[in-house]
């Protein structure tokens, strides 16, 4: 299956739409039915060895939801910790930015374009950065842009994204039998075609040496990506 990225509704459609509402609920579910707070977590931990950093940054963060139950994972081992949310749209509530705090966790929500943070990469370098089902919504050229800049920028990155195949393809189809509405139906077939297989993600990545790379299938629809600096 060829790689085809398209646009996702979610991306076009006001913060304040009740579609868009619907479907950041929609994807909750849809995260914890993929495990990905789990794997997240766990391939931090095995990235960091015991060393954790003290800063994450969480690319594409939407509502923070997603890295909050990172951090709620994490931070009996991990108990202070800056968490730098960017996105586009500011929809963090105070409410998520206040639960952080209760983990430890201070959280510093961002807004703005992520190619706009790439061009100024180099000027703040933050220990480790993470994207959650977000990678896919960018071409190839796109990527290796976007990967030159984090490799400038943090020692650690973490990427959680769909795999693409046949068997992640028909399930993306049946996401209305678990009551998920149009938008989040329709973007979840389009993010499994845009989504990654083998070592795509490692062929973007601007400099392998004093880098170790790691990627992998996991579980039942993920691909897994790590970028991690050894020297």
């Amino acid at each position: 299956m060829k790689r085809r990225v398209q646009p996702e509704w979610l991306d076009t459609l006001p913060p304040d739409d009740p579609g868009a509402g619907r479907s950041r609920r929609d994807l909750r579910r849809v995260n914890a039915w993929m495990r990905g707070h789990v794997i997240m977590s766990r391939a931090l931990q095995h990235a960091a060895n015991g060393d954790h950093p003290k800063q994450i940054l969480d690319l594409g963060a939407g509502d923070g939801d997603f890295l909050l139950h990172v951090a709620r994972r994490l931070a009996v081992s991990w108990p202070v910790m800056k968490a730098i949310l960017l996105d586009r749209q500011q929809i963090v509530t105070p409410q998520t930015v206040e639960v952080f705090a209760t983990l430890g966790w201070r959280a510093e929500v961002v807004g703005g374009d992520v190619f706009k943070w790439a061009r100024t990469a180099a000027d703040e370098p933050v220990e480790a950065v993470v994207a959650n089902l977000f990678l896919h919504h960018f071409s190839d050229p796109q990527l290796v842009g976007l990967f030159r800049a984090i490799s400038r920028r943090t020692r650690l990155f973490v990427a959680l994204e769909p795999r693409r195949g046949c068997w992640p393809l028909l399930c993306s189809r049946l996401l209305g039998c678990i009551g998920c509405n149009a938008v989040t139906r329709h973007d979840a077939v389009v993010s499994v075609r845009a989504g990654f297989v083998g070592g795509e993600l490692s062929a973007f990545w601007p400099a392998a040496d004093g880098w170790q790379l790691t990627e992998r299938p996991v579980w039942p629809f993920s691909h897994l990506f790590v970028a991690q600096r050894i020297r």
